[in-house]
């Protein structure tokens, strides 16, 4: 398998929030990240804090921009939204290089066109392409895999959120509002095995979180990228989650300010847990994870994919989500640093 340190790995969008985490998280375990992204000025300005780091300005409407970024690097991980606009042309870019592209996209429009316009290509290319690597997508999707163990499918799925709080970032707002564009303003959900898009209202209930936070009201049928990243590998139907409604209130109004550091490592006082429980029939499996600041601990996910992609630790070619592509149980006991996990089957 080898190490997998010392190797150059793009950053597309590295000047933006989650990217500065992805940047200093690659920087931690040993690799040389390139920075990119369309903002030479913000570029610059990045690469003077982290003197002998490569600055590749590039753009998704330039593909002879995002080959010179991409050339010599082992990897590319996108973390520039919106990505319905640049998905499409940095995979092509990491297609044309021969090399994995992983993106923290929650975006699920965007998540749906990768897996539906790459999978075929990336498989015969015998590429790797892992979207949504992120908090929304892949750990929700490692959380059900782990929680699954050796039931090959589940009457349904249900991945409960529960957020101290939710000081979106610029780009969040800005993906959230290319969504509802594309969807004109109606919700999405998982049910009879497909994507329903619809116009009713969100329901609210109760769901009863590990200790200690206890019993809170959700939003019902908030659903985020893992309507895509589950069922993309596991037979489970019905794939409902849940958003705490405090947090849900927070992300809408516009006046909810950024996040605000509050660590050396630059995360936010935000505290979550990530609640799964998957059925079949009356028998019932569990996961947990908690832990500090969903933005920055995307930038973990996203790295330890790349790292294990690099080491040649997957299971699978092509368009795949986090729990397709690793073993899920393995790959979350890695990141005890910054999650905590509980299984209960």
């Amino acid at each position: 398998m080898g190490s997998a340190s010392g190797q150059t790995v793009v950053v597309f969008g590295a000047y933006g929030h989650t990217g500065r985490f992805v940047v200093a998280e690659l920087l931690a375990r040993g690799f040389v990240p390139v920075l990119s992204g369309r903002d030479p000025e913000q570029l610059r300005k990045l690469a003077a804090s982290h003197p002998g780091l490569d600055a590749r300005p590039a753009s998704v409407d330039d593909p002879g921009s995002l080959d010179r970024a991409l050339a010599g690097a082992s990897a590319v991980i996108n973390c520039a939204g919106p990505f319905a606009a640049t998905a499409a042309p940095v995979i092509e870019a990491a297609l044309r290089a021969g090399i994995p592209y992983v993106d923290v996209a929650a975006e699920i429009e965007a998540n749906v066109d990768t897996f539906t316009h790459f999978g075929e290509r990336a498989r015969a290319a015998n590429a790797l392409v892992i979207p949504a690597m992120a908090f929304f997508g892949g750990l929700s999707d490692l959380l059900v895999t782990a929680a699954m163990g050796d039931w090959t499918s589940a009457d349904e799925a249900h991945i409960a959120y529960g957020l101290s709080s939710w000081h979106p970032t610029a780009g969040t707002r800005v993906a959230g509002a290319v969504s509802r564009e594309r969807r004109d303003g109606r919700r999405v959900r998982f049910s009879g095995g497909r994507l329903e898009y619809h116009d009713d209202a969100l329901p609210t209930q109760k769901w009863t979180f590990p200790e200690p936070m206890g019993a809170r009201e959700v939003i019902g049928e908030f659903s985020m990228a893992d309507v895509v990243t589950v069922p993309s590998h596991l037979a489970i139907p019905e794939v409902r989650s849940y958003m705490a409604a405090e947090a849900a209130r927070e992300l809408s109004a516009p006046d909810t300010p950024a996040p605000v550091a509050v660590d050396e490592d630059g995360r936010s006082a935000q505290t979550f847990v990530v609640d799964v429980v998957v059925r079949v029939g009356g028998a019932e499996r569990r996961a947990v994870a908690r832990g500090q600041d969903i933005y920055a601990v995307s930038a973990p996910l996203a790295v330890e994919a790349v790292e294990r992609v690099l080491t040649g630790r997957t299971r699978a070619v092509g368009v795949v989500s986090a729990g397709a592509g690793f073993d899920a149980v393995d790959f979350l006991g890695a990141l005890s640093a910054h999650i905590s996990l509980e299984l209960v089957r």
